[in-house]
């Protein structure tokens, strides 16, 4: 019954749009290898030109809104006057009262609006971060995969984009604040007269001494967020090899050592709390501060003051301290973003598998399935050690090809590169068709069995059973209580070695492609069924 997703609220309207804009800011910058140099400043421009008519609008309600908010401290004054009698004042009355309620008005709806908007806003910067870096994630190569682990990843997608995300509430307030600041220094010199420069003065001594601070800030929060990546990596390790430290007795030791990272984690965020919270208590004092300092400067300088001017001096105050109180968080929310705004960015700036390293055609078109010419391939970057050299290879469709050799002498790397995962250092790699690829260590999903079979496409009966009887499951499936409808555990945890491997060989057989290849897919199974496979797929 929930109606769906605005086209432009979701992933699939946004990410194209997104990149394009970050594209065209990178347009015309890269390095010797056309890798593009994304920066913070960069991916906050793309952000802005994705959501920009939320930007604009939300400006416009935030205008409205602290307009309305002053009409109250400014026609304060000349409401007192009316109520004392004052003759200039007997005709306004009623021009007054509807000044206050259409005030009121504006600033609630305004409000309300603007709030919503700058959610919406927020969520579509979330998404398309989200997004962008699960794409660029996918097509690390295999030394940037080696410098970012799983932990780092995840904390730039949930804490990083995250906050980006959060930061919406908060865009506003830079240009915000020194408006909402100059029209209360109007209304108190149009009421106190010089006195309002003393509560000027105060308010920008207040302002300069957060500097200091907030500088801290940036420093604590980057060392906060480097510690927790180490600890989430270390979490996500000991968490996939439970069983393991379990056999061995390990599980104290383990846990003293996420406690000593959690410790590290906390003391940096103990100095940060702690200099947000001095921050937080300076500006919340500030408001009484600065009444303190106007009407001193007033009794200094001889002002009179009378009712209508200190109930105006105190309503502007009292709406001064929302500037004042919200700028130590915009202060501390620009930092905390700009710091997961460095972190998406050098993330992004990662190198990539190349897209021209294997050349893909349709299925059909040439005489070879798979062609390598003069192929030289390394996993180092260095071009002096290559890991295959001088690879020459023509497999024609319908062929069983079996490469065999000893441990370490490049049968897995020989199918990385035919997948394109391996940097290709010269030659030519053509492949003929679909591909379907089986690792030597088999990946299942949380889920049915017959889901890991399926894999997304739809259900064939006969082509079901026939997979089934190719890969010796339906024994399998006879002593499991539910059969193909059985639910596996995290990584396959309920079922043995082989009938992992099995399933992984009948998931690659189910999508019908053109080129299998499979690395090791014996390696698991007994002697029995392994020759039982190998005669069926022969």
């Amino acid at each position: 019954d929930v109606p769906g997703l605005e086209p432009g609220d979701s992933v699939a309207g946004l990410l194209p749009r997104f990149k394009a804009n970050l594209e065209a800011a990178l347009s015309g910058d890269g390095d010797s290898s056309g890798r593009k140099a994304v920066t913070a400043l960069k991916l906050t421009g793309a952000l802005l030109r994705t959501v920009r008519w939320h930007v604009v609008v939300t400006a416009f309600y935030a205008l409205v809104y602290n307009v309305a908010t002053y009409v109250g401290p400014y026609l304060i004054d000349s409401l007192v006057q009316y109520l004392n009698g004052d003759e200039r004042y007997a005709s306004r009355g009623q021009l007054l009262v509807a000044a206050f309620i259409a005030a009121k008005v504006f600033e609630c709806l305004s409000q309300r609006h603007w709030f919503f908007r700058l959610q919406q806003a927020g969520i579509r910067a979330r998404s398309a971060l989200a997004a962008v870096v699960y794409q660029k994630s996918l097509a690390l190569s295999s030394q940037s995969r080696r410098s970012r682990t799983n932990g780092e990843m995840i904390n730039i997608i949930s804490v990083d984009a995250d906050r980006v995300g959060i930061f919406a509430w908060y865009m506003h307030d830079l240009w915000l604040v020194p408006l909402q600041v100059g029209m209360a220094m109007f209304i108190l010199y149009s009421t106190l007269g010089v006195a309002s420069l003393a509560a000027l003065g105060a308010t920008v001594v207040i302002m300069l001494a957060n500097v200091p601070p907030g500088k801290m800030q940036e420093k604590f929060q980057e060392k906060l967020m480097d510690s927790k990546d180490v600890r989430m990596k270390a979490t996500s390790e000991i968490l996939q090899n439970m069983k393991i430290l379990k056999l061995q007795g390990w599980e104290m030791r383990f846990l003293s050592k996420i406690i000593e990272l959690r410790k590290t984690e906390t003391n940096w965020l103990k100095k940060y709390l702690y200099t947000s919270a001095t921050v937080t208590f300076v500006f919340w004092g500030t408001p009484t501060f600065v009444a303190v300092v106007t009407f001193g400067a007033c009794v200094l300088m001889g002002i009179p003051l009378e009712s209508g001017k200190v109930l105006s001096a105190l309503a502007t105050f009292r709406v001064l301290q929302e500037p004042i109180y919200v700028l130590p968080d915009a202060i501390s929310m620009v930092i905390q973003t700009k710091v997961s705004l460095d972190r998406v960015a050098s993330f992004l700036c990662l190198e990539e598998l190349p897209s021209d390293a294997v050349q893909r055609m349709p299925s059909g078109s040439s005489e070879f399935a798979i062609n390598i010419s003069d192929g030289f391939f390394s996993w180092e970057a260095s071009p002096e050690v290559p890991t295959l050299k001088d690879l020459n290879i023509k497999v024609r469709p319908g062929m069983r090809v079996a490469v065999c050799g000893t441990v370490g002498s490049g049968k897995s790397s020989l199918l990385s590169c035919i997948l394109g995962e391996i940097p290709k250092l010269s030659g030519e790699v053509q492949i003929c068709g679909t591909t379907a690829y089986v690792s030597q260590s088999a990946w299942i999903q949380s889920g049915k069995i017959q889901e890991n079979i399926l894999f997304g496409k739809e259900m064939n009966k006969e082509k079901y059973d026939r997979v089934l009887e190719s890969c010796s499951l339906n024994k399998d499936l006879e002593i499991l209580p539910f059969g193909d409808q059985t639910v596996i555990g995290e990584r396959g945890i309920n079922l043995s070695g082989g009938q992992k491997q099995r399933i992984q060989i009948a998931r690659a057989l189910y999508q019908d492609t053109d080129i299998y290849l499979f690395d090791d897919p014996f390696s698991a199974v007994d002697a029995h069924t392994g020759s039982h496979i190998f005669k069926v797929h022969d």
